[in-house]
């Protein structure tokens, strides 16, 4: 009886509410050290937190571009109008960009559209729509005109493929009926092209022809279009010989071209699209020669002009005798015998003085010719046509591959040199050859979709993922990690504490010894609520009681062989 009251004292005593009421983790809680309280606790915070973390990941859906720049003053409008709607966003800090749930994007954008959003900044001739009051001046209408058609340019050059925004300013002088020498407007434009791309030769000319068309007597040459790097895409000087050699080449490279379109647009009928290839090299001629020629024909004298002059006189005969009587004055007169004599009959006998002159100017014929020889003229040709093998078919179905004859080599070759205009003067030559290189085609079937592109399969692969993270916490981290917190404190450094914990056994296995014999209803009772039944504290069952002892012989023999001991003693 003494041994039995021992035991008795030795086995903590537990109010029947407390054990009914308390659960046996939080009793093990509390006698557990600070610090492995606090880490059970930390524990428990931060698998929560991540198991919190991996469902909000999978609820949080996909975003997409709603708009990739806004300005500044309407960024805060959409977005207000995206809280009014409903709808989530986010705002990318390095770029701007606005975005929203990916399958309410454009029912978005529809929406923002409805309300005018977002304003863009380039207005056009809205801008004179806008009432002027009656104080408006002419200059200030002119500016606003001038603003309005830079934007609607703007408008235009940005509508080009690869072109981001455009600033367009207009240099506009003002025209005077008084001034001779008037000015001629101007034109610089700004165009910010998205990041990697550039613009062609081709699109740079389109946009400098475009503003100048759009803009009375502004001429090409007096508009300026530089990138958002600072380059100069257009150059003024038209003369220089980069320019010209880019041109040449520009102009060669699209002579070759049509040649061989030429070839393959009378060859592809016989032979099949994929049936020949064709290269065409052209020699061609950029020298600019100018030739003047003056010739003279002295065979065709023409009479330009002619003046003739005659002129006729006569001279008295000589009267007296030469000497000095020659100078005394004459006698006096006598009548003539012969009355009936005339003057006229005397003059006839008096010498006559005649002269004729006469000028002619002739012209000859003279053929005065200028000519300038044409630039871009082929001096030469190079033909290269490769025509594959053709194909038959048997009566089975295989195809099986022939080459052509020479006969049909030489017709091919003959509608070649028709198709580029073969010229022997100029050495032109044309080479057909026939050679296998097309491989037999198998038609492939059209790829499905994978089922990964599809939409539902990202938010498919999120749940599952953030499920499968709140398993692996659960299961492979919280519950090791909260059973070895959890597990009672064995201490086996000093003989006092060995001597409790036998002593603790000791009564522990008295009492279940002595729930054995009794086989206590009231404990069959409390196992049956659910109570733990490693712990001998609690009223248990016989069957449970039993069980525990035979665990404890096959787990710990040397522990419970000192119990025995102590049994052996305490009853000597």
């Amino acid at each position: 009886m003494e041994g039995n009251e021992t035991e008795n004292a030795l086995v903590p005593k537990t109010d029947a509410l407390t054990a009914e009421y308390s659960h046996p983790g939080v009793e093990r809680m509390v006698k557990l050290p600070l610090l492995r309280q606090m880490g059970v606790m930390v524990g428990l915070a931060l698998s929560v937190a991540i198991g919190v973390a991996a469902v909000l990941w999978s609820q949080n859906p996909e975003y997409s571009l709603l708009y990739a720049s806004v300005a500044d003053k309407d960024v805060s409008e959409v977005l207000t109008a995206l809280d009014t709607l409903g709808v989530k966003y986010k705002v990318e800090s390095s770029t701007g960009a606005i975005m929203i749930p990916a399958e309410s994007v454009h029912e978005v954008r529809l929406k923002l559209a409805a309300q005018g959003l977002p304003k863009t900044e380039s207005i056009g001739f809205e801008l004179l729509e806008k009432e002027s009051s009656f104080g408006t001046s002419k200059s200030l209408e002119a500016a606003r005109f001038q603003r309005a058609l830079e934007n609607e340019i703007a408008r235009s050059v940005a509508a080009i493929q690869n072109v981001k925004s455009v600033r367009v300013h207009l240099a506009m002088p003002k025209q005077s009926v008084f001034v001779r020498q008037r000015k001629k407007p101007s034109a610089s434009i700004l165009v910010n092209l998205y990041s990697g791309r550039f613009l062609e030769k081709g699109q740079v000319q389109a946009i400098l022809h475009l503003v100048a068309s759009s803009v009375p007597q502004l001429e090409p040459g007096q508009v300026t279009i530089v990138d958002q790097r600072g380059t100069l895409l257009n150059s003024n000087d038209q003369s220089s010989e980069v320019y010209l050699s880019s041109k040449q080449f520009d102009y060669k490279k699209q002579v070759e071209n049509h040649l061989m379109m030429r070839v393959e647009n009378i060859l592809s009928p016989l032979l099949g699209d994929d049936g020949l290839r064709t290269q065409v090299t052209a020699d061609v001629d950029f020298t600019a020669t100018e030739r003047t020629h003056e010739q003279y024909n002295p065979d065709l004298p023409a009479l330009r002009s002619e003046q003739t002059q005659e002129e006729a006189s006569r001279l008295e005969g000589a009267q007296g005798v030469p000497g000095a009587l020659s100078n005394q004055p004459p006698a006096a007169g006598t009548a003539p015998e012969e009355a009936g004599e005339s003057e006229e009959e005397k003059s006839e006998d008096s010498p006559l003085n005649t002269s004729k002159s006469a000028t002619r100017n002739y012209e000859l014929d003279k053929t005065i010719s200028h000519t300038r020889l044409a630039t871009g003229v082929v001096r030469r040709l190079s033909v290269a046509v490769v025509i594959d093998d053709k194909d038959i078919v048997q009566q089975d179905g295989t195809v099986l591959k022939k080459p052509y004859s020479q006969e049909d080599i030489v017709q091919f070759t003959n509608l070649v040199k028709q198709a580029v205009g073969f010229n022997v003067g100029r050495g032109d030559q044309v080479t057909v050859t026939n050679s296998t290189f097309r491989g037999q085609e198998i038609p492939e079937a059209l790829p499905e979709i994978p089922i990964w592109e599809k939409s539902w399969f990202r938010t498919l692969i999120k749940q599952l993922a953030a499920a499968l993270v709140v398993l692996i916490l659960i299961f492979g981290v919280l519950k090791p990690f909260m059973r070895g917190l959890l597990a009672p404190v064995v201490t086996t450094s000093t003989n006092e504490s060995e001597d409790a914990e036998a002593l603790r056994l000791s009564g522990s296995s008295s009492s279940a010894v002595g729930a054995l014999e009794d086989g206590s209803a009231d404990g069959a009772s409390s196992s049956e609520e659910g109570g733990d039944p490693l712990l001998l504290e609690a009223p248990q069952s016989y069957e449970k009681r039993l069980e525990f002892a035979q665990k404890m012989v096959d787990e710990d023999p040397k522990r419970v062989a000192q119990v025995l001991k102590n049994w052996v003693t305490a009853d000597g």
